[in-house]
């Protein structure tokens, strides 16, 4: 049985082999300083610049809205595998429908009649519907935002950097004629070895020059219009980034419904009052039977059942840090929530503060009030 080998063409063989070996020349002479290169002009560079500016912050803006939509690495590798063989990606469960299922498990345990198991089957049942939203807004994204960017770089972003090598490699051939041709000037009148004329071997040279200069030339146009054209993809990215926030405001616009109707079935039940603690202050248990606690004072409880809104006081958090000047003022953390209220007589720049029994003027340009 005869097995018909692929034709191999020798001549192109030799010719690829000395173009790159002369390119590696050409490039290493560049790096050493004894030889000239061509360089583009100025508009070429700056869409050039504006080119891999694109793509450096397309692919973070890809990456870190990959992590913030799915934060653990093997779920992210996971789901990157399936992509790729085109295969559907398993179906997981996220940690808010984990949660739910738990809840909903141990309440009927602890009792579904029970204040407690009862509280805990409608806690884990909109823990679950929180789940479901955020895989819901997971994909949404993913289907808006992110696979048109990936597309973006795979498609018209790699399109580019093969022009842009090819580019390199025409203006690497164009630099290395340049050179042939001066050497080829610089032995006119002089004798040669190889039996060729000096006049001979120039004007060789100046052949391979034209056509190099003409192939460069021709490519430079063809990359020139594709990295023109980067331009309007920030007009299509822009609406894929409106989508994104639509996305976003619909998501938690359903989360804010799940927890509030939750909130009112669980007052529904009886029970405690809710206890949610404010940054900032110290841990004080709401069940004590401490004078501030009963005598409706400045104690922990009483501020969350707005003891200090109705003694003009308002919640505020600190946007970075603050050194106080002197004794009048206090000392500010960044993010920690405090209490203040407008100074008697106003004062443009401050406001009175609170932080647990300590109270100073604080710089209103620090603060972001939280209530209204």
């Amino acid at each position: 049985m005869n097995i018909k080998m692929p034709d191999f063409d020798v001549k192109k063989f030799v010719k690829d082999a000395g173009s790159t070996l002369s390119r590696v020349v050409q490039l290493t002479e560049e790096k050493l300083g004894t030889s000239e290169r061509t360089e583009m002009d100025g508009h070429f560079e700056n869409l050039n610049e504006r080119s891999d500016c694109t793509k450096i912050w397309t692919e973070k803006i890809v990456r870190d809205t990959e992590a913030a939509l799915i934060p653990n690495p093997a779920n992210r590798v996971e789901d990157f595998i399936f992509e790729k063989i085109e295969k559907q990606r398993p179906k997981r469960l996220s940690n808010l429908e984990y949660l739910g299922l738990d809840m909903i498990e141990g309440g009927g345990e602890f009792g579904q009649d029970g204040a407690y198991g009862s509280a805990l089957i409608k806690v884990g049942q909109a823990e679950q519907r929180l789940g479901s939203c955020e895989r819901d807004f997971i994909g949404a994204v993913g289907l808006c935002f992110i696979q048109p960017l990936k597309k973006f770089l795979e498609g018209e972003m790699k399109t580019i950097t093969k022009e842009k090598g090819i580019l390199e490699s025409k203006r690497l051939d164009l630099d290395a004629c340049k050179n042939r041709v001066r050497k080829a000037r610089s032995m006119l009148g002089q004798q040669t070895k190889d039996g060729i004329s000096p006049e001979a071997a120039l004007e060789q040279a100046e052949r391979d020059l034209r056509v190099a200069q003409s192939e460069f030339d021709r490519q430079s146009e063809i990359t020139k219009l594709l990295l023109e054209g980067i331009s309007t993809t920030q007009a299509t990215h822009l609406r894929h980034l409106h989508a994104m926030v639509e996305a976003q405001v619909r998501y938690y616009g359903q989360c804010n419904k799940i927890m509030s109707d939750l909130q009112r079935e669980l007052a529904s039940l009886g029970g405690p009052q809710p206890y949610v603690p404010v940054p900032g202050y110290e841990e004080e248990d709401p069940s004590s039977s401490s004078p501030n606690h009963h005598s409706g004072g400045l104690g922990r409880n009483n501020i969350e059942l707005g003891g200090n809104q109705s003694s003009g006081y308002r919640r505020a958090r600190v946007l970075c840090s603050y050194d106080a000047k002197d004794g009048t003022e206090l000392n500010l953390t960044s993010n920690e929530v405090i209490f203040v209220c407008e100074c008697n007589p106003p004062n443009y720049d401050y406001m009175n503060g609170k932080q647990g029994l300590l109270k100073g003027l604080v710089p209103k340009a620090f603060l972001e009030i939280m209530d209204d």
